[in-house]
């Protein structure tokens, strides 16, 4: 299932920041945690991810850093800072005060459960 453009725009930015929460990834690496772990559905391609990620290092809430990787390649390492450890825990918050609020009217069936990033 494909998440529609305002949804992703609004569930994107955490869902990344969670899984920079766990350690540092590179670009592609978060493309694919974000469709294995999520089942697909938040799922988006690479000319999705790179805007966001250099508008969150822009904001202050994730930093990148220019590595070689044993590949010999350089690639850009993403980390979640201190005001984006901050930020999720608000976001966080009001994910799960609109799941709530969804499951109430019957929009969500079943319990929402945590993913682990």
């Amino acid at each position: 299932m494909r998440i529609e453009r305002e949804l992703m725009r609004g569930a994107g930015p955490v869902a990344v920041m969670k899984l920079l929460q766990k350690g540092e990834m590179y670009g592609y690496e978060v493309v694919a945690a974000l469709a294995a772990r999520s089942e697909g559905v938040l799922d988006m391609g690479q000319s999705t991810l790179y805007p966001m990620l250099y508008n969150l290092e822009a904001k202050g809430l994730i930093a990148g850093e220019w590595r070689e990787a044993s590949s010999g390649r350089e690639r850009k390492y993403y980390r979640l800072t201190a005001k984006g450890q901050k930020r999720l825990a608000a976001e966080e918050e009001q994910w799960k005060a609109l799941a709530g609020a969804m499951a109430k009217l019957g929009v969500l069936s079943a319990p929402v459960r945590e993913v682990t990033a």
